[in-house]
């Protein structure tokens, strides 16, 4: 890729990051909080300046005298006079992809379910007390009592390990799955909001393999699904600027599904992406590719 091709999408990159996290850098060292960002940064271990590095994907080499700003990355060589992503670093990154390829091939074959409402996180808090709180200093908008009346009131369907992990002791046998590490690939369903969000996860986790502009899409991907789940949270959140999406109400419920629809919708290219970067990268190094289910 030409010094001014790569150059010109590297700088594009940093300005599509700084306009998706705005100030968050400056106000976090303020000792200010998100609920949104917070979490794309905490929980997800990828960190903003990691978030704004550029890297062009595996097999393309950065020519020009600025490719030398690479030089000092462990994850680059210099090659034809230029750098690129170290070969070996597939090899040693091979279980990862393949492990993407086939959750992201398994979850886009599975029918979506739409009938969550967004209850993991109110499973979270249920009959927890104070002491459950994921956010302690922002409270409950019905309380713990409303709250607790709300999942009594419910059915709870979360697919998501990742979540279902957080629950309460007293909300754990209210989902209608019990589920374990092993269920990522048995039960990720495309229509999970954070199914979708953790796109992003699954694609920072094999930088610089994978470019930086589909890391981009997908973190953009992510802060749309997390202010939509923290929307219909059970927390109030309106200093945040954060309005609640009521899924205790009909009206709610029908909002979260609309909005979960989008979220799917904007998830479903991305997760196939992915899904060929992976494939891509294991016949560049000459190994299997799994079955490409549809």
């Amino acid at each position: 890729m030409s010094e001014q091709e790569w150059t010109l999408r590297r700088a594009a990159h940093s300005d599509r990051i700084d306009g998706l996290i705005g100030d968050y850098l400056h106000h976090r060292a303020q000792g200010a909080t998100h609920p949104v960002l917070d979490f794309l940064f905490t929980y997800y271990s990828f960190k903003p300046g990691h978030l704004r590095r550029w890297n062009p994907g595996y097999g393309v080499v950065l020519t020009g005298d600025s490719a030398t700003d690479y030089a000092s990355f462990a994850s680059y060589e210099p090659h034809d006079g230029g750098f690129r992503v170290r070969e070996s670093l597939l090899e040693r990154r091979r279980s990862a992809v393949e492990f993407t390829a086939a959750l992201l091939r398994s979850t886009r074959a599975r029918q979506p379910n739409l009938g969550c409402f967004g209850l993991h996180e109110w499973a979270m808090v249920y009959r927890g007390g104070q002491s459950a709180l994921r956010h302690g200093s922002v409270p409950l908008r019905l309380g713990h009592d409303g709250t607790d009346a709300v999942v009594d009131s419910m059915n709870v369907r979360c697919t998501h390990y990742d979540a279902f992990r957080f629950f309460t002791d007293e909300a754990v046998p209210r989902n209608a799955l019990y589920l374990e590490p092993t269920s990522r690939v048995n039960h990720e369903q495309p229509g999970c909001v954070h199914a979708g969000m953790d796109l992003y996860k699954w694609s920072y986790k094999l930088a610089p393999l994978v470019d930086s502009e589909l890391v981009a899409d997908c973190f953009e991907l992510a802060l749309r699904a997390r202010t939509i789940d923290m929307r219909a949270s059970p927390y109030d959140l309106s200093d945040y600027g954060l309005t609640p999406i009521s899924i205790e109400t009909p009206a709610g419920r029908a909002e979260y599904v609309r909005a979960q629809t989008d979220l799917m919708a904007r998830a479903t290219p991305l997760r196939t992406a992915l899904i060929e970067r992976c494939q891509n990268l294991l016949v560049s190094g000459g190994y299997t590719v799994g079955p490409t289910a549809e």
